[in-house]
């Protein structure tokens, strides 16, 4: 049991590292937020669900539940009410050909797209 939670928890581990790198390297808002929300999730799932094995607290089960079920819930809606702000104030998007949204919504370019230019 006790080299099933190293494994969980080295694995967590590893995902939130992801997560943090691809925040730094990746260029646009709405790619760094993809690998904050995804690899952010299973990273901090696998982290406690490792937690969980290696204490072996009953207490501990529910909370550590109630988060991963929190987690799982808030961040997807997080994630898609901070693109669609990304995207709305006209934010600089890399390796978009072709928009599916500009019919959809209405982009404001400005003081956030002239923020992102440089970097």
């Amino acid at each position: 049991m006790m080299i099933l939670a190293m494994a969980l928890l080295i694995a967590g581990t590893a995902f939130l590292l992801i997560a943090a790198i691809g925040i730094v390297r990746l260029r646009d808002p709405l790619q760094r937020m993809h690998s904050a929300t995804k690899a952010g999730t299973l990273g901090a799932t696998l982290m406690l669900l490792g937690v969980v094995l290696a204490a072996d607290i009953a207490e501990l089960n529910w909370t550590s539940g109630l988060t991963i079920l929190f987690l799982l819930i808030t961040l997807p809606i997080g994630a898609q009410l901070l693109g669609r702000a990304a995207y709305v104030s006209g934010t600089r998007l890399e390796g978009l050909a072709h928009d599916p949204l500009s019919e959809e919504l209405e982009r404001h370019p400005g003081k956030a797209d002239e923020l992102t230019r440089d970097s």
